[in-house]
């Protein structure tokens, strides 16, 4: 299966049913009251962290997703049935980021923990029936709500892997032999750079009951972290390992090894300044060639815990995987530094705005908008009770004050009407 840890889809939450206009029907009542049940709400849209899944895959087949309306009211005040909630699996370790109509991008939750859950997208109200706009002087409400439409929006994900140890290294240290050799993992190998363009995960057996997952991190060179061979895509799958492999090229002079293991620490460090910190085993690979054990013996005068390995004869390798093992055990899982995220700030605004475009008078509101989608115009009483809220909410004063006149254009989201 191709690793994707990026995806870009949409979401869309099911609108509330619509509320019924209806009468009692019953035997020796011939003019019943009114009777509309309420409309069911529509179903919302969550994510949900899955440890059955390791990448985004599925997201490249479908990209648009959609929970279930509610439906409609019934007779004799019986409320419509509200729609299922949509829930989306997706791995543990994704970053979520929504964006609202006519809103900036915002990150909305990091999905670290298995069942993890976040709401993406929310289900609007079910329009009310027309039993509750009887009053003493309308006895026989002719209308209904409709109902509340739900969210739509956009989400980009992103994935930063949940492995134990990361083997990183500059090319053609050795990353992907290794991981070969210590795990089921087939990833491609060949003699030249950027062999490996994605993650690729294994999982090490340290005995029949314990095992970890290793994870090669490819595309590290100097300026991964501006994006550099595709540094900036893989150093986040860094941050989250409890232990790295720092993998040099045995085959190399010690100069050459030097200013290796200097580039990498430089691009783990710009990236996130914690990084140096991590727990590091240093490896040097391709023991088995000429003169790597005597860049091992100069190294360890200044690296006195530095070890050293050989791929294809498998010396030391054992011997690494049980330092790993003992290093994560050792080692608490990270604290990723993931942005805040949006919060609500519920602070004093105005109920709506007036702004006048070309010969029309433009009002936008959370508020007036919801009352626009929620209001049945084909019914002079919906609308009468339409006007009768925006008066109270003081927006027929406003026109009057921008100068509207009768016969004036007025919308409102993407209803117009003519100002009388």
């Amino acid at each position: 299966m191709k690793f994707i840890d990026e995806a870009a889809v949409t979401v869309a939450a099911g609108n509330g049913g619509d509320g019924l206009v209806a009468w009692r029907r019953e035997k020796y009542i011939p003019k019943g009251g009114p009777a509309g049940g309420d409309g069911g709400h529509g179903g919302s849209v969550y994510l949900e962290a899955t440890p059955e899944l390791s990448t985004l895959v599925e997201f490249r087949f479908k990209r648009q997703f959609s929970a279930e309306p509610g439906k409609g009211g019934g007779t004799s005040n019986k409320s419509g049935r509200s729609g299922e909630d949509l829930i989306i699996p997706v791995p543990v370790g994704t970053l979520v980021y929504r964006t609202l109509e006519d809103q900036p991008e915002a990150f909305l939750s990091d999905l670290s923990t298995p069942g993890e859950r976040v709401m993406v997208a929310k289900g609007g109200r079910g329009g009310l029936g027309n039993q509750h706009f009887a009053t003493s002087t309308r006895q026989a409400p002719r209308f209904a709500e409709k109902g509340e439409p739900g969210q739509h929006c956009s989400l980009r994900l992103e994935l930063k892997l949940l492995a134990d140890c990361g083997i990183i290294g500059l090319p053609n240290a050795g990353k992907s032999t290794l991981l070969s050799v210590v795990s089921a993992a087939r990833p491609k190998i060949a003699d030249y750079p950027f062999t490996t363009l994605e993650p690729q995960l294994g999982v090490v057996r340290v005995s029949d009951e314990e095992s970890f997952v290793m994870v090669d991190v490819p595309g590290l060179i100097e300026g991964a972290h501006t994006g550099a061979g595709l540094g900036d895509q893989f150093l986040r799958h860094v941050e989250r390992t409890r232990v790295l492999i720092h993998l040099l090229d045995g085959a190399k002079t010690l100069d050459e090894i030097l200013a290796d293991k200097t580039t990498i620490e430089q691009e783990l460090a710009a990236w996130n300044p914690l990084l140096p910190d991590k727990p590091t085993l240093l490896v040097v690979s391709k023991l088995d060639l000429p003169d790597a054990q005597e860049r091992l013996n100069d190294l360890r005068a200044q690296f006195p815990d530095v070890r050293g390995i050989s791929s294809a004869t498998r010396e030391g390798v054992q011997d690494l995987v049980y330092a790993a093992w003992r290093t994560i055990q050792e080692t608490p899982i990270p604290e990723v530094a993931a942005p805040e995220p949006a919060q609500i700030h519920l602070k004093p605004s105005e109920p709506f705005v007036i702004h006048k475009e070309d010969e029309t008078f433009v009002i936008s509101g959370e508020r007036v908008e919801r009352l626009a989608a929620m209001t049945d115009f084909d019914s002079d009483e919906g609308l009468a009770r339409f006007e009768q809220i925006l008066a109270k909410m003081g927006v027929d004063k406003r026109l009057r004050e921008m100068g509207a006149t009768e016969g004036d254009t007025v919308r409102i989201a993407h209803y117009e009407f003519t100002y009388s």
